[in-house]
């Protein structure tokens, strides 16, 4: 029996980790916020980094100083029935209703959709979507695997295709970093990266995949709880570490673009665009490759996760099963209707996602503040009105537009911060503070 993992085992999960976050929308966002901040991308690089790679580590974190199985482990100290519900609702809304299907999608639109005529991409998205999905299913099954499949042979490899471009784009680059900053930028360019990292939701993720990393460790020989916490935090700085070094070279590609480049409406034109000034036709197969390793290997963890998750919390259910279903059904919902979930399952990812960041903070801070329901309840409590606001703001806008619905959005425009999209920060403040007193003063009088 282990009693810690080695440095080389620590960086292979690291880099499983890092593999399992890093999807091709965390390819696209850096490069359009480079162009988009200009001379202040150095600002703005800061402000992502805060969120977009500091939220994911708390989140993994949060896993290893609770000593949580699972984030329905986590969830359960809020109380039972709202770990179901919870956690239910992140694995169906990160799994085949919404993260998983997007990931075929995705990698189609970049990698494929370009070599294809139009009026046959239907048919090639449904062959494609079928190997990836099989793919997928295959890399899943057997979970103490994944740092094999993810950490050691699928990240190096997009690392490996990725560093291409960036040590081109250093060697020869396209411009300098002296671009006209664009909207928010202008004015406030580390508030506005630290939005844009707030919205790449990756601190669900991080709960979604902390399951994946501790049966990783465990599946090496780790048993100590204490040891086990340890090595999940080691794990996930090393992951956020590549994370973050790959999100700065990303943003400023895209600012120095702009001297070549006009400014597009989203990460995923320029990208292609950068590619193609650099490698001509070749780089759009550079990108295609890189695109479907990316959406790959975070689809082979949310999977695994799912499947984990459905049997520690129903252990009827059966690992193999559970990954063929959710598989079979991210293959069909890619394929026949993944436009109108979208619609439908942003609302509740935007609702879900103050609550998770309110139960990652608490438990970052147990070691302060303790462990008390009555902390981690009364933070959720103040926490769930404000979340709902947040899930009405992301309905689409026919639903937007029904009276009662506008009447609760105008509640929502009284909450400090709501316009930035943070309306939920101050009453989660404000119950954290009332649950750390309650649990003070029942702590006293059971003393007396």
């Amino acid at each position: 029996m282990k009693t810690k993992l080695t440095w080389k085992n620590l960086f292979f999960i690291g880099s499983m980790l890092f593999g399992l976050f890093f999807g091709a929308g965390n390819l696209i966002f850096p490069v359009f916020l480079g162009q988009q901040a200009g001379r202040n991308v150095w600002l703005a690089i800061i402000g992502l980094l805060i969120t977009g790679v500091g939220l994911p580590l708390l989140g993994v974190a949060s896993m290893g100083i609770t000593a949580s199985n699972s984030v329905f482990d986590l969830a359960s100290k809020v109380n039972r029935p709202y770990a179901y519900i919870f956690t239910i609702l992140l694995y169906v809304t990160m799994g085949p209703l919404f993260a998983i299907p997007r990931l075929a999608t995705i990698s189609f639109q970049l990698g494929i959709a370009p070599f294809v005529a139009k009026n046959n991409q239907g048919v090639i998205l449904l062959f494609f979507s079928a190997i990836f999905f099989i793919a997928t299913w295959f890399l899943s099954r057997k979970p103490s695997e994944l740092m094999t499949y993810v950490g050691k042979w699928l990240t190096p490899i997009f690392l490996i295709l990725l560093g291409i471009l960036v040590i081109t784009a250093i060697i020869k680059p396209m411009g300098s970093l002296n671009a006209l900053p664009q909207n928010q930028y202008m004015k406030a360019p580390v508030l506005t990266g630290f939005t844009e990292g707030y919205n790449t939701m990756d601190a669900l993720a991080s709960l979604a995949f902390g399951v994946v990393v501790i049966e990783t460790i465990k599946s090496l020989g780790i048993t100590e709880p204490a040891q086990i916490a340890k090595d999940t935090i080691k794990s996930g700085v090393i992951s956020v570490i590549i994370m973050g070094v790959i999100y700065a070279f990303l943003a400023l590609i895209g600012t120095m673009s702009v001297a070549k480049l006009p400014l597009a409406s989203n990460g995923g034109i320029t990208l292609a665009q950068v590619f193609n000034y650099y490698f001509g036709s070749f780089g759009s197969l550079l990108l295609a490759l890189i695109a479907i390793i990316a959406c790959l290997k975070t689809s082979i963890g949310l999977v695994s996760a799912f499947g984990e998750t459905a049997e520690e919390m129903f252990p009827k259910f059966n690992y193999q099963i559970t990954l063929i279903v959710v598989s079979v059904a991210s293959f069909l919902i890619a394929n026949i209707g993944l436009t109108k979930l979208i619609n439908y399952s942003t609302p509740i990812l935007m609702f879900l996602y103050p609550l998770a960041i309110v139960l990652i903070v608490v438990a970052v801070l147990s070691p302060l503040i303790g462990e008390s329901k009555w902390v981690y309840g009364m933070t959720t409590v103040f926490t769930i009105i404000p979340a709902f606001f947040a899930g009405l703001e992301a309905l689409p806008k026919i639903w937007r537009e029904i009276s009662w619905i506008q009447n609760i959005l105008h509640l929502n425009k009284y909450l400090p911060l709501a316009d930035l999209g943070l309306g939920w920060v101050v009453p989660a403040i404000v119950g954290l503070l009332l649950g750390f007193v309650i649990s003070k003063y029942k702590l006293s009088i059971e003393k007396r």
